[in-house]
Parts: structure tokens; C-alpha cells; sequence
């Protein structure tokens, strides 16, 4: 079905998403990594809109963007589906999966790089939508029931990001007390094999944003 490649950054929260995809799916690929401070020719050809990875190239044609690109795989390679089969089920994947990327992520994000008053209401956020996520997920085993589907990859190096700005930024998120179901989850999840060696490590991230703060 033609060659598979991924470009992207091993430190990457949405990159992992793609690898753990296409090791779910026992599909072969070569792995690019890309440095973001110096955008390769590469990427620039393969995603010159958007310029971001993670990129996946299959058979030379480009797709851009984690989302778009796990349910291109889910279509692609139909053993060991990621998304229900149920349209009401998939639909609610898919509105959870950008919600996690458009609140989840984003909140967090705002309030590792913001003070005061617009930090608070950004924690505020953040705080809500990872309640909902742990309610999302209270009885189940993975979020796409006994086995893990794609609302797994999409949530599953949340958890570490959220335990990194804490260690690196001081902001708490990740409460052990406050989400005890996503907290059972990620446990579950991070010890699977093909989870465990693609997701980026707390320390991983550490040592480059110190790395990078340095540099500054």
C-alpha cells in the first residue's frame, strides 16, 4: 500500500499519537525526526501550509494534522479499528478527541505561559475539562471500553505534559485526589508496551525546556 513515513519530534504530544496508531495497527514506517527550531526542506514540502508536524507521508502523499491523520489510518487499515463502529459512538470520539485538543490542551497551555487574572481563568478551564475527562472515563478500562481506541491515543501523553509543567512550571493540574479515574487510566495506559516506548518521558521534556530556557 506504499511506503509509510512520520515526521515529527519525539517530545511531541501529538506525534506519539500517530506511532502508537500505526504500532496498534502492526503497520511498518520510517521515522523522521524533525528539529523544530530549524524546519527541514522536508516538512516545508510536505505540510508547507501549516508547517507543523506531525506530517505522515504514505505512498508520497502528505496528511497533516493528529486528528485527521488517526482516523486516515483508521480508514486505511482496517484491523484493529481505533474509532466505533457505532455512529453515535464514533461521533462522540471524535467531538471528545477535539475537545481535548481545543480545551484540554490549550487551557493548560495558556496557563504555563500566562500570569495573574488570565492565568487563573485559564486554570480554571483546565481544571473543569479534565473533571469531565475523568467522569468520561470513571467505570471503564480505556476510554474506548476493554480495548484502547482512539480517544486513548488522543488523551494517552496528556497525563505526562500535565505532570511536566507542574515539576517545570509549578502549575498543578494533574491531582491525583481530584481525577482518580484518569489517574487509574493513565497508569493502565503508559505500561502498555508499544505506549511505554513512544511516550515522551517528564524528564525528556525537562531537560529540554531547561535546555531551551537557557539558550534564551
Amino acid at each position: 500500500m506504499g511506503d509509510v513515513k512520520v515526521i515529527g519530534a519525539s517530545l511531541s504530544l501529538f506525534c506519539c499519537r500517530i506511532e502508537w496508531a500505526l504500532k496498534h495497527k502492526g503497520i511498518a514506517y520510517e521515522y523522521i525526526e524533525e528539529d523544530l527550531r530549524n524546519k527541514s526542506p522536508l516538512l516545508l514540502q510536505y505540510n508547507p501550509v501549516h508547517k507543523k508536524i506531525p506530517v505522515l507521508v504514505h505512498g508520497e502523499k502528505p496528511i497533516a494534522e493528529s486528528l485527521i491523520i488517526l482516523e486516515y489510518i483508521d480508514e486505511t487499515w482496517t484491523e484493529n479499528p481505533m474509532l466505533p463502529e457505532d455512529p453515535f459512538e464514533k461521533a462522540m470520539a471524535r467531538f471528545w478527541a477535539k475537545y481535548v485538543d481545543e480545551k484540554c490542551v490549550i487551557s493548560a497551555w495558556t496557563a504555563s505561559r500566562t500570569k495573574g487574572h488570565e492565568q487563573e481563568k485559564a486554570l480554571e478551564s483546565a481544571q473543569e475539562s479534565l473533571q469531565l475527562l475523568n467522569k468520561l472515563i470513571e467505570g471503564k478500562k480505556f476510554f474506548g471500553g476493554e480495548t484502547m481506541g482512539f480517544l486513548d491515543f488522543v488523551v494517552g501523553s496528556l497525563p505526562n505534559w500535565l505532570k511536566f509543567l507542574e515539576e517545570f512550571q509549578g502549575i498543578k493540574l494533574f491531582d491525583t485526589k481530584e481525577l482518580p479515574f484518569l489517574h487509574e487510566w493513565a497508569q493502565r495506559f503508559t505500561e502498555i508496551p508499544i505506549i511505554k516506548e513512544s511516550i515522551p518521558k517528564i524528564e525528556d521534556l525537562l531537560n529540554y525546556s531547561r535546555a531551551q530556557h537557557k539558550a534564551k
